[in-house]
């Protein structure tokens, strides 16, 4: 296929795109229609109800196919309502999938949505690496200033490691060291491996021991200790009763390579601003 149609089909599919109120980018499918080179709206709903097939597998159906009624003009200042599709680019991606592949411009398209596609889902998996950083910083930060409480309040901190630990244990039902052994971790920290809903679960339950411990003015380490136990332990039940048990998430990958990757990643980027299009 020459440069000057790949750049002209690719220019022409995102003309067309547009985004709902809540940014969510569709097509409308008689655009779609012609831009695949289908010529009778019968035999493009063909092709439409075959991608929608591939699509109930999913029951995601409603989400990427919604039917809308078109006002189109006819000779004479007359206007007709037609039925149309609001579609995703995934319904996009599945219909040429299902279209003619002899179509040059079904070829394409095949082509440009699938990329398009794993492109979507690369700046999705990004953004839940960001947010899982984010989330262990916050965890360090709130973990820091519980140790400052504990110091300003009691005298000492010494047994700061150990009272973290006791919150392992109230919200996995089993210590730091056997959930370590569970997870096949030496050395590094045990929240370094957690996926993000168990960094925000224990982000949250340190911010009840500060705010109750400050609260109540309490002064010794026993106390803060108990209060953070009962804290992690009543998270614990909170996301057992959704169906989330603590200790039987796998790991995730280490944090500190998650942080280097997405760092170098952005040092490429501004290095090849071009990519980032």
């Amino acid at each position: 296929m020459q440069k000057e149609i790949i750049h002209s089909l690719l220019d022409d599919f995102e003309a067309y795109a547009r985004a709902t109120t809540d940014g969510v980018e569709f097509w409308m499918a008689r655009d779609l229609q012609h831009l695949l080179g289908y010529s009778e709206w019968r035999n493009f709903t063909l092709v439409i109800n075959k991608s929608k097939t591939a699509c109930e597998v999913s029951e995601l159906i409603n989400d990427h196919f919604v039917d809308v009624n078109k006002t189109i003009q006819m000779p004479k200042g007359a206007e007709k309502v037609v039925p149309d599709i609001m579609l995703t680019r995934f319904a996009c991606y599945l219909i040429a999938q299902n279209g003619d592949p002899r179509k040059e411009k079904i070829a394409f398209a095949q082509r440009y949505f699938a990329i398009q596609t794993r492109k979507a889902e690369l700046i999705e998996q990004k953004m839940l690496e960001e947010e899982r950083v984010q989330a262990r910083q916050k965890l360090k930060s709130t973990e820091k200033e519980l140790s400052l409480v504990i110091f300003e309040q009691t005298g000492g901190n010494q047994n700061f490691a150990l009272i973290r630990s006791k919150g392992d244990t109230a919200l996995f039902g089993k210590t730091t060291q056997q959930m370590k052994t569970k997870w096949g971790i030496d050395k590094k920290p045990l929240a370094d491996f957690m996926p993000t809903i168990l960094l925000k679960a224990k982000d949250f339950a340190t911010e009840i021991t500060i705010f109750n411990a400050k609260e109540n003015n309490m002064k010794t380490e026993d106390k803060i200790s108990k209060e953070h136990i009962t804290n992690n332990e009543s998270v614990r039940n909170t996301l057992i009763s959704r169906g989330i048990t603590p200790e039987n998430l796998p790991p995730e990958e280490d944090i500190n390579k998650v942080d280097r990757k997405l760092k170098s990643d952005e040092k490429k980027n501004l290095k090849n601003p071009d990519k980032l299009k």
